[in-house]
C-alpha cells in the first residue's frame, strides 16, 4: 500500500478527542502532503513558522521551555487555547525532573505528567497543523519523532437560548448555538443511548470545517446513512462560509427545487425526537441550525407546541396551522377569479367581491401588494429591534390606507394580503414559507393572465413539481402520495404517544417498533 493509501487510513481512523465518532476527511487534498514529524525540535518549529506564516500572524504562538534535559515548544491558537490549562500543563511539565523523564519520555509525558485526559500522539506534521488550526494545542519534544496534540480548547461561544422562529409557550427553553460540541451535548443529553453515533468529517480544503452526522445505530435506515455520507465526501471546495447551506446545496441536488428537501430545526428537543424516528442529522461547526434528513412535506408544516399540550389542543394547533398555510398560498387567486368572474358566485357570496371599481386592475394591485409584504418583511430583517414595530406599524397602517385614500389599492386588497400575510408568518419552516411565497406568486400571475385556466394550470404544475421531488429517495408527498392511510391519519391528528407506536415506514428503519426494549 502506498504511502498516501496508508496517511488516508490512519487519518480516518483517528479518534476525535470531543465526540466519540469516527474523523472522515471529505477532501483528499487535505492530506495530499506529508511531512513527517521531525526527532529535531528546531527543525519542526522551522516547518511551522514557514506553514503558518507566524512571521505574519500574530494569533498562533509557540512557547519553549525546558522539560528535563531536553527542550519542547508548546505551540497553540491564541483565543481556542484555554490559558488556565495551559499553564497547569507547563507547570507539572516544567517541574518534573530528569529521572522522571528517561526512558521512553513521550511515553511518560502521556502517562504520569500530564494531568489532562485528552491526548493523543501523530507523527505527520500536516495532520499536526489539521489539528492545530481546528483548535488543540501542539506540544514538541527534541528528540522525539512524534507531537502530542492536546485538546484544552475553548471556542468563544453565547449560552443556548430558545430560538426565536420555534418558541413554545412550555417546554425546554435551550436551544442550539455555533458551537458544535455544545449542539452535541444538547442531543446527548435527551439521547442516552450508546448506540447513538456522531461520526465527524472536515469538509473545505481551506475552511477544514467540522461536520457531524448523527443517527441512531439500530433504528436508522443504513442506506439512508451511506447516501448521506457519500455526498458529503464528494464536496469538494474551499470551505463553508454559509455553513449548513452550503452542504445542503451539495447533498440535495435541489438547486432549481424552491420546497426544502431538509428540515432545519434550532430545538435540541426537535432533533432529538427525529433521531428516535430513525431520521439523520447534520451539524455543521458555526451553525445554530440542525438539518434533519429525510423529509417529506408534512415534516414542515408541524411544530413542537403541538406536542407541548394534550392531543386535542394539538389538532386544533396543526390544523389552524393548515389552513393558515392553505390560505397563504390560495385565498388571493381564488378571491381574484371570483372577483373577476362574478357570474360562478352564488348570490349569497357576491359580498365578497370589490365593492369599488379599482382605479387598477386588481391583478395588478395584488402584484404590487405582495411585493409589499415581502419588501416590508426584508426591512423588518434589517431594523434595529427596537424599531421593527414601528416599521410595521408605519408599512401596515399608514402606508396601506394612504394607497386606499389614493385610489391606489381598494380596500378588499390590503384585507386578504393582511390575512396571508397571517398565513405567512404562520409557517412553522421558514424555508417552506419562501417556498410558498413562490408559488402564490406563481398562481396569481398564471390566474390574473389567463383566469381560471391559468390557476388550474398553475395548480397541476405544482402537483407535478411535488410529485417529481425526493428527499434523498423518499417521495415528497408520503403518505398522502402514496397513499398510507394510517400514516396520514397520524399527519392530519395528532396522534397521543402512547398510541404512536411504530416510526415512520418511509424510513423503513432496523427497529420499526417504539416500544422495543433491547
Amino acid at each position: 500500500m502506498s504511502l498516501l493509501k496508508r496517511r488516508y487510513c490512519s487519518l480516518l481512523l483517528h479518534r476525535h478527542l470531543k465526540i466519540r465518532g469516527q474523523i472522515f476527511l471529505a477532501e483528499t487534498e487535505t492530506i495530499s502532503k506529508s511531512k513527517a514529524v521531525s526527532s529535531r525540535l528546531e527543525e519542526n518549529l522551522k516547518y511551522l513558522r514557514s506553514r503558518l506564516g507566524l512571521d505574519v500572524s500574530f494569533d498562533i504562538l509557540i512557547r519553549e521551555f525546558n522539560l528535563g534535559r531536553k527542550k519542547a515548544a508548546f505551540v497553540f491558537v491564541d483565543g481556542f487555547a484555554n490559558g488556565e490549562y495551559l499553564i497547569l500543563i507547563m507547570r507539572s511539565l516544567m517541574q518534573a525532573r530528569q529521572k522522571e523523564l528517561v526512558p521512553h519520555t513521550l511515553d511518560k509525558v502521556i502517562m504520569e505528567l500530564m494531568p489532562f485526559g485528552e491526548i493523543s500522539p501523530v507523527d505527520d506534521l500536516e495532520e499536526a497543523i489539521v489539528e492545530l488550526l481546528s483548535g488543540p494545542s501542539l506540544l514538541f519534544i527534541d528528540g522525539e519523532k512524534k507531537a502530542l496534540v492536546i485538546d484544552i480548547r475553548q471556542y468563544p461561544a453565547r449560552s443556548p437560548e430558545e430560538p426565536d422562529i420555534e418558541k413554545v409557550t412550555r417546554g425546554s427553553q435551550d436551544g442550539f448555538v455555533e458551537t458544535l460540541v455544545f449542539n452535541v451535548t444538547l442531543i446527548r443529553r435527551r439521547i442516552r443511548d450508546p448506540r447513538l453515533r456522531t461520526e465527524i468529517m472536515r469538509i473545505g480544503s481551506r475552511s477544514l470545517s467540522e461536520v457531524v452526522l448523527l443517527y441512531i445505530e439500530d433504528v436508522a435506515n443504513p442506506s439512508i446513512v451511506n447516501k448521506i455520507k457519500e455526498k458529503l465526501l464528494k464536496i469538494k471546495l474551499d470551505g463553508l462560509p454559509m455553513a449548513e447551506k452550503t452542504v445542503e446545496e451539495f447533498i440535495t441536488g435541489g438547486i432549481w427545487n424552491p420546497f426544502p428537501l431538509v428540515r432545519y430545526t434550532e430545538r435540541p428537543d426537535v432533533a432529538a425526537a427525529h433521531l428516535l424516528e430513525g431520521h439523520v442529522c447534520l451539524i455543521v461547526d458555526t451553525s445554530p441550525a440542525v438539518m434533519i434528513a429525510p423529509v417529506t412535506l408534512f415534516h414542515h408544516i408541524q411544530h413542537a407546541e403541538e406536542f407541548r399540550h394534550n392531543p386535542i389542543i394539538g389538532i386544533y394547533v396543526r390544523w389552524v396551522r393548515i389552513l393558515g398555510i392553505l390560505v397563504s398560498i390560495f385565498l388571493i387567486p381564488i378571491w381574484l377569479l371570483v372577483a373577476e368572474n362574478p357570474e360562478i358566485v352564488p348570490q349569497s357570496l357576491k359580498f365578497i367581491g370589490p365593492k369599488e371599481t379599482p382605479n387598477i386592475p386588481l391583478f395588478i394591485q395584488f402584484v404590487f401588494a405582495n411585493f409589499g409584504l415581502d419588501l416590508l418583511r426584508l426591512a423588518s430583517i434589517h431594523t434595529p429591534s427596537p424599531l421593527a414595530t414601528a416599521l410595521g406599524l408605519v408599512g401596515a397602517v399608514l402606508i396601506g390606507q394612504i394607497a386606499v385614500d389614493v385610489g391606489f389599492f381598494v380596500p378588499e386588497v390590503l384585507l386578504y394580503i393582511g390575512l396571508v400575510a397571517i398565513g405567512v408568518f404562520s409557517t412553522p419552516s421558514w424555508e417552506l414559507s419562501l417556498a410558498n411565497r413562490l408559488v402564490h406568486l406563481f398562481l396569481l400571475l398564471l390566474t390574473g393572465i389567463m383566469g381560471l385556466s391559468g390557476f388550474i394550470v398553475g395548480v397541476i404544475l405544482l402537483m407535478v413539481k411535488l410529485l417529481l421531488s425526493r428527499s434523498f429517495g423518499v417521495p415528497y408527498l408520503w403518505p398522502f402520495i402514496p397513499l398510507d392511510f394510517p400514516a396520514l391519519l397520524s399527519v392530519l391528528l395528532r396522534k397521543p404517544v402512547p398510541l404512536k407506536r411504530y416510526r415512520p415506514a418511509f424510513l423503513h428503519t432496523r427497529d420499526t417498533d417504539t416500544t422495543t426494549k433491547k
